[in-house]
């Protein structure tokens, strides 16, 4: 590295180092919610780019964005005061959550979220802002590459049908000609207990008609209700 650049980081975190030493001034708490705040902001954009599904919420990202902001504050605030730590554990143990989270990593963006604003508030900015960049570049490269996603796509099946009907043989002839794996998942009594409701997790076969699977099924199941929902995409079932 060049001497001079070297010299110029060198000179920077010494200054961050002097600055740690003494209570935050309201510059610098200015400049810190500024940084998470623009640091939040990027992990919004990122949500919103690698989001794949049908429920994508506006709400949900400017959440994040005021969680990771309003996370610094407190953290500045707490300052080594066990007195308020203490005081802001207990409020946030009376706190909910109050959405229910559609994907899994709706819940690892809240963390990262709240660890930049943790981060940033405890003044460690240098750290903050190359681990943000590098986690970020992470999980877009991983969405990018669509990583670790099933060869073929699954689905739920869920099919009512009368009492009288033995499901457990009724339908195999048609999961041995479209499926190459099927799995019983429950049964439920429906209609005041005149009908039953099946539900399946299936894998089609590569060269399965979902048309002529699902012709089959409705007249296997007596023109009843069937339902195919794919359990790749973020849908209700």
């Amino acid at each position: 590295m060049d001497p001079v650049i070297a010299n110029v980081f060198y000179n920077f975190f010494d200054f961050l180092n002097e600055i740690r030493k003494t209570d935050p001034l309201p510059l610098e708490v200015f400049g810190a919610m500024a940084m998470s705040f623009s640091l939040n902001m990027l992990i919004g954009l990122l949500y919103k780019t690698t989001y794949k599904g049908t429920r994508y919420s506006q709400d949900y990202v400017h959440t994040l964005v005021i969680i990771g902001t309003v996370t610094t504050i407190l953290i500045m605030v707490v300052n080594g005061n066990q007195a308020i730590a203490f005081g802001m554990f207990a409020a946030f143990s009376m706190i909910r959550f109050r959405r229910n989270l559609g994907q899994s990593r709706d819940l690892a963006f809240v963390f990262f979220a709240m660890a930049t604003g943790m981060g940033t508030g405890a003044r460690q900015y240098e750290i903050v802002l190359v681990t943000t960049i590098i986690v970020g570049l992470a999980i877009w490269f991983i969405s990018r590459q669509d990583a670790f996603a099933p060869k073929r796509a699954s689905h739920q099946l869920r099919i009512r049908v009368n009492n009288d009907v033995d499901f457990s043989k009724a339908f195999n002839d048609i999961f041995d000609k479209f499926t190459d794996a099927t799995e019983m998942i429950s049964v439920e009594s429906v209609q005041a207990g005149m009908m039953s409701e099946l539900r399946y997790g299936i894998i089609l076969k590569n060269d399965a008609q979902v048309s002529d699977f699902m012709e089959d099924i409705q007249i296997a199941c007596g023109n009843n209700r069937a339902i195919l929902t794919s359990t790749n995409r973020d849908l209700d079932f």
